[in-house]
């Protein structure tokens, strides 16, 4: 399992996942450009499935690396997990997921619908929100994905050195 082992590991896999969530929002806003409708929703759908999917795998936590874990240290990213509140590290990625995911940012997305009907203005409206929902939740997930694995870092070292640190 790869997990990273030290701060500037993880500085680094933070700096890589934002810029993979920069290029996936690009793909999102060119897809929501095309004017036929369900396209866009469908390329968000599958581009978000793939990218939850590295993040996770590029911080540790994926479902795969997560169960190599012996049962103590899987119990203690479990509650660090849960206590980020991150519902998709250590869960295999799905599009039902994902749509779930995405309901949530209904408003958005139905603005982003609506704005079709307005010829090429809107076309390129709907481009920018696709854009902007992607990049938010993408870098929303890295950023609790990186929380995780620093609080992690700093419980799995407190454990094994003896150093007190707060988490």
């Amino acid at each position: 399992m790869y997990f990273p082992e030290n701060m500037e590991q993880l500085e680094q896999i933070k700096t890589e996942c934002i810029q993979m969530v920069n290029k996936r929002a690009l793909l999102s806003g060119a897809a929501a450009a095309v004017p036929l409708p369900g396209v866009d929703l469908s390329a968000d759908i599958t581009i978000m499935v793939e990218l939850l999917s590295q993040i996770n795998k590029r911080f540790g936590l994926s479902e795969e690396q997560l169960n190599q874990l012996d049962m103590e240290r899987k119990k203690v990213l479990l509650v660090i997990i849960s206590s980020v509140g991150n519902e998709l590290a250590g869960r295999t990625v799905s599009a039902t997921v994902v749509r779930s995911l995405l309901k949530r940012a209904g408003n958005r997305i139905a603005a982003k619908q609506l704005s079709r009907f307005v010829p090429i203005a809107g076309q390129a409206l709907s481009a920018g929100i696709s854009f902007a929902a992607m990049r938010y939740l993408g870098r929303n997930h890295v950023e609790q994905c990186y929380q995780i694995a620093l609080r992690y870092m700093r419980q799995i070292d407190r454990r094994f050195t003896g150093d007190v640190i707060d988490i």
